[in-house]
């Protein structure tokens, strides 16, 4: 089965501009609002992805902090079993945290979204779009989507490489010295306790 989706611009854009949408708007008729449904159904995976990346990226952020924290803080010899704490504290956060996320952006959607298709297009343009989203061709398309990035990603990569190293490893080495220097020296450590005569 393929994914049918919106853009994850065009989606959020639905979702946090429909609210705004005028209450006086002319009354839906119950076809039109079926066709939404239906539209809203068949973009729900798009929905969920949303919702997920919405929820995971604080997380997907506070472990690339963590991981240069530990890094430049943290004893070598604690900083797997550190990692693998915050690792697990990660991993309950998006066990709780995506599930409410998705469920609110389902529920969300006809309210926003939903109200926007219903404003923005005609009923016929519903039938075109769902028409479209239901098509073989479409659906071969989507499923040739993962194929494409990987095929353009993997010559990008392999055309840039050369390129882009010797930069990252300057930027590292740049960013490196600034932390260090703004650190300062480091600490003497102190002096080891005499034995009891």
């Amino acid at each position: 089965m393929h994914t049918r989706h919106f853009t994850p611009l065009a989606l959020a854009l639905c979702l946090f501009t429909g609210s705004a949408l005028a209450q006086t708007a002319p009354a839906v008729s119950p076809a039109k609002k079926e066709l939404v449904a239906k539209l809203l159904k068949l973009q729900q995976p798009g929905i969920e992805a949303l919702a997920r990346n919405l929820a995971e990226q604080p997380a997907a952020q506070f472990l690339n902090q963590a991981s240069l924290f530990l890094q430049a803080r943290v004893a070598p010899e604690k900083r797997e079993a550190v990692a693998k704490e915050i690792g697990n504290d990660v991993k309950a956060y998006t066990a709780d945290a995506v599930p409410l996320v998705r469920e609110r952006a389902i529920k969300l959607a006809p309210s926003t979204a939903g109200k926007l298709l219903e404003e923005k297009l005609s009923e016929d343009e519903l039938k075109q779009v769902i028409g479209m989203l239901e098509s073989p061709v479409y659906a071969k398309y989507m499923q040739l989507s993962g194929e494409l990035q990987k095929a353009l990603l993997g010559k990008l990569v392999a055309e840039t490489r050369p390129t882009i190293e010797p930069k990252l490893k300057a930027l590292e080495a740049s960013i490196g010295k600034r932390l260090t220097a703004a650190a300062g020296p480091a600490k003497p450590a102190a002096p080891a306790a005499k034995p009891a005569q």
